[in-house]
């Protein structure tokens, strides 16, 4: 730190404060902050940084220019999903979760007092009427720790060892769930079959005396709507086993909820609703139950209530069995440790849920569904392209197989990627019995222009 001067940027950095605190703590210099730290790693040279900028105008400026090289899904068309949906998010929900008791609530009591627990409260209770279930957490940091931690409580309350999965299933999520589960689950897969939905007789055969349940999502990943959720569940119940399943929110206004077809435990991703799309954020996911013990005792995270106060007629929201948490009282004791949240997306998911409605959430389901209709309908014209080749019924996303003509998922992306279009998610790593296919999505934000324009470009690129 040797002619170290301050730095309007570095708390502290002034070199009499430093002074002043190293005497406080009874230390000559910086250095000796750091003297349990290996010699091995520390660096010995200076770092390899370019030029300090003159004003924080200068590095605006160059961060700017940074940032215009990016291509993003408002400047071309945009045909991903896989996890992370474009959806239209309502001025109001940005408007609502920009509030600063809201944006700078991270934690700690006071907040309560600028309706962050009241808040929380009401978008669980709105997820729980959309979910049909009565119990939701405040939301973690995306689908795979609420699927992960879904199999977790599944694990605790049957005491057993095995989980089921379809063989169609997000192989990014699969490696997170049983990253999280290793040291007391295994993961075994079902088949699937020609139409892309779970083989009955695999899972009878599976599903035995150790098995927790099935994981399955509805749609599934690779957006094939399962029609035997309700033979499923009867199957894993038969064996002992919980039925958990994963769904995309946005779905219900048109789909049949997980509990009417006899789910345990509902887990997904709040994105769809009312949250942007963001690189490495804007994922937020949760898990619902009944309202009964041996599932509400197993949350490892928040669960908000509501209780008559001292006061006639007044009410207050505050934590339910706070001490099952790893922040509780008993922190040693904890379900699962639990870390940072997403609870503004909580926030968001609510002010999306509380402006939609449930007409909203039916018309914006109808209108998903017409739109991807259209889309495969007409890819199928084009030569040498099957879209929805499985031939089941699908929500908003839908497997497009090129093999017919002759190039690779691969090379149609870079050739619509020159002509302003993001296309689907390449399948053929991950699942090569798929052969050259891609994962395409459509929303309510897709117009008829924009998927007749992938239409003209898919029939020029493919030729």
């Amino acid at each position: 730190m040797k002619g170290f001067e301050s730095h309007p940027y570095i708390p502290n950095s002034v070199p009499e404060v430093q002074e002043e605190m190293l005497r406080e703590i009874g230390l000559g210099s910086l250095e000796e902050l750091h003297k349990n730290v290996p010699e091995l790693l520390k660096l010995k040279n200076e770092m390899n940084l370019p030029k300090a900028f003159r004003s924080e105008y200068e590095l605006k400026r160059h961060v700017e220019r940074v940032l215009s090289k990016d291509t993003d899904c408002h400047r071309n068309l945009n045909f991903l999903g896989a996890g992370c949906w474009q959806h239209y998010v309502p001025a109001i929900c940005d408007e609502i979760n920009g509030k600063g008791e809201f944006l700078t609530a991270y934690g700690g009591e006071p907040y309560n007092d600028e309706g962050r627990f009241q808040s929380l409260f009401e978008y669980a209770s709105m997820v729980a009427e959309l979910v049909d279930m009565e119990v939701v957490n405040v939301p973690t940091m995306d689908w795979a720790q609420a699927a992960a931690t879904t199999v977790r409580m599944a694990q605790r309350i049957t005491n057993r060892s095995v989980v089921l999965v379809p063989e169609y299933i997000d192989a990014e999520k699969l490696k997170i769930m049983e990253n999280y589960a290793e040291s007391c689950l295994r993961f075994e897969k079902v088949k699937c079959d020609e139409r892309g939905l779970i083989d009955l007789s695999d899972l009878k055969e599976k599903a035995g005396a150790d098995t927790v349940g099935i994981y399955f999502e509805n749609p599934g990943y690779l957006g094939v709507i399962e029609q035997n959720g309700q033979e499923i569940s009867d199957i894993v119940h038969a064996a002992g086993g919980l039925s958990l399943v994963g769904i995309d929110p946005i779905s219900l206004g048109v789909l049949a909820t997980p509990a009417s077809y006899g789910a345990d435990i509902v887990c997904g991703d709040l994105q769809p609703l009312g949250i942007h799309m963001n690189y490495g954020g804007g994922q937020s996911g949760f898990m619902a139950t009944r309202d009964e013990e041996k599932y509400v005792m197993e949350f490892p995270s928040r669960l908000f209530g509501i209780a008559p106060t001292t006061e006639p007629g007044e009410y207050g929201f505050g934590d339910v069995a706070y001490d099952r948490t790893s922040f509780g009282h008993h922190r040693e004791h904890g379900k699962e440790y639990v870390g940072t949240q997403s609870a503004l997306w909580g926030i968001t998911a609510g002010v999306y849920l509380a402006t939609m409605g449930p007409q909203g959430m039916e018309e914006v389901g109808q209108i998903i569904m017409s739109n991807a209709q259209y889309a495969a309908a007409k890819i199928n014209e084009i030569p040498g392209v099957k879209a929805n080749p499985f031939g089941s019924v699908f929500f908003k996303e839908f497997v497009v197989d090129f093999s017919g003509t002759g190039k690779t998922v691969k090379q149609i992306n870079k050739a619509l990627l020159d002509k302003g279009i993001f296309g689907g998610k390449d399948l053929s790593e991950d699942f090569p019995g798929l052969s050259e296919s891609a994962l395409y999505c459509v929303t309510e934000i897709h117009t008829k222009e924009d998927i007749d324009t992938l239409i003209k470009a898919l029939y020029e690129v493919t030729k």
